[in-house]
């Protein structure tokens, strides 16, 4: 039993095994597509990957007849635009807040309680009053990402900068730092690996909300096009775009935790 739970698995073999699921799940869809398919050549809820190809060529290598848009492209481009920009004005947001109420205890004792409060709000329950107050544009889509992962950003961070050994700061105050050099010198840079880490953690929320939004009131996006195909049970055009969103929102998690190896080293060399 120890050299199984001592065991680590070299890092082409770690590869196989994350490979062994999917492969798993990709045989059971194709046995059970073909058993559908035969049964009624017509069956749209598992469509077969020849299906599958010809709507992907449709919607991203083909004009559409209507608008002679790419319209896959001009989905990603508009869900990727109203995702990055919610993203990163919740990091900026959520950095200042939780730097503040982390090193700053008559900070955190006055915003805390707000905070929480924000944090335990349903953002979709809000949805409609966003769009009351903000309109059916861009705006509302992405302050609905804002207020949906910015309270969790910030307690992440506020627990951060707790975390740091009070050591530190008497050292810091010991070499003559005021409260500004403090938190420049001592909680920011430690507080921006982290940062990076838990918008990570936040962008498959990011992506709920998102979808969600661009499914009540857009006119283009990747959460549009799946529920307006919804209506007409166009499996060939859904399954593709959800493996779409899957692959982006992986990417954006990869290029995030490069960004942060490479940025900060020491990080994960703890």
């Amino acid at each position: 039993m120890r050299k199984i739970i001592n065991f680590q698995p070299q890092p082409m073999s770690r590869v196989l095994l994350g490979a062994l699921p999917l492969l798993a799940m990709l045989f059971i869809y194709l046995i059970a597509s073909d058993a559908r398919l035969a049964a009624n050549s017509a069956d749209k809820l598992l469509p077969g990957f020849d299906a599958m190809f010809s709507a992907i060529d449709r919607m991203a290598f083909t004009p559409s007849p209507r608008t002679g848009e790419y319209l896959l492209w001009t989905d990603t481009a508009a869900s990727l635009l109203r995702l990055l920009s919610g993203a990163a004005l919740s990091a900026i947001v959520a950095l200042a807040f939780g730097l503040f109420c982390g090193a700053l205890p008559a900070v955190r004792a006055f915003l805390s309680p707000l905070i929480t409060t924000l944090a335990l709000i349903p953002p979709l329950a809000i949805l409609p009053i966003l769009f009351i107050c903000f309109g059916l544009g861009e705006l509302s889509k992405i302050v609905l990402i804002v207020i949906g992962i910015t309270p969790f950003i910030v307690r992440d961070l506020q627990l951060q900068a707790m975390a740091i050994p009070h050591e530190q700061l008497i050292k810091a105050q010991t070499l003559g730092g005021h409260s500004g050099q403090i938190l420049w010198r001592v909680f920011l840079p430690q507080l921006m690996p982290r940062l990076i880490d838990a918008v990570r953690l936040s962008l498959c929320s990011a992506w709920l909300f998102l979808i969600a939004a661009e499914a009540i009131a857009a006119t283009e996006g990747l959460g549009y096009r799946i529920f307006l195909m919804r209506r007409y049970m166009a499996m060939d055009v859904i399954l593709p775009y959800v493996a779409w969103i899957t692959l982006l929102a992986f990417a954006l998690d990869l290029l995030l935790r490069i960004v942060n190896r490479r940025c900060f080293p020491w990080y994960y060399a703890r």
